[in-house]
Order: C-alpha cells, then sequence, then structure tokens
C-alpha cells in the first residue's frame, strides 16, 4: 500500500473575492496582470507586516490610490512603448 502524506494533498486557500476585486482594479490601472498585482500587494504586506485579509485589501485600494495620484498615464506610457518608430515603420519579423 502507497503512503500518501496529507500535507503534499493540502491546496492553498482561494483568495478572497474583495481581495482579487482590488488587486484587479490595480492590475487594470497599472496594465499589469492581477497576479503581479497580488504580488505587488503581498510583498508589501510583508514589508509592513500586514497578515489579515481586511488589512491587504485595504493596503491594496491605498496602492491604487497612490498610483491614481502619481498623475502618471499607464496607458499611454504602454501606448507609447509598443508604438513603431518611424525608422522601423516597415521594419518585418519572420516567425
Amino acid at each position: 500500500m502507497m503512503r500518501v502524506d496529507l500535507h503534499v494533498l493540502a491546496m492553498s486557500a482561494i483568495p478572497d473575492r474583495h481581495y482579487n476585486a482590488a488587486c484587479g482594479r490595480l492590475a487594470s490601472w497599472l496594465g499589469i496582470s492581477i497576479a503581479s498585482a497580488r504580488r505587488r500587494v503581498d510583498i508589501r504586506a510583508a514589508r509592513e507586516g500586514l497578515t489579515d485579509t481586511a488589512e491587504r485589501i485595504a493596503l491594496a485600494e491605498r496602492m491604487l490610490a497612490e498610483a491614481e495620484a502619481s498623475g502618471v498615464d499607464t496607458h499611454a506610457l504602454l501606448g507609447a512603448q509598443l508604438g513603431a518608430l518611424s525608422s522601423e515603420e516597415n521594419f518585418m519579423t519572420e516567425d
């Protein structure tokens, strides 16, 4: 008979819906994936010693407010980065 440890079968908890929504709003504003936004919030929460989900939601909202207050239009910045230079307009890459 095969022995299976229970800690191997345990899955990580599904994040709170409100936490996902707060991270989603931050991701949308920054133009990044929700996983990247969640990672940013988690890293900052760890630095600040926040462990409660409500504290993390408040942190994500605070990070969104900081991003909005910075005045940087991330959508315009991304569009500018994706635009072609006039010297490279007719450049075509092959697969």
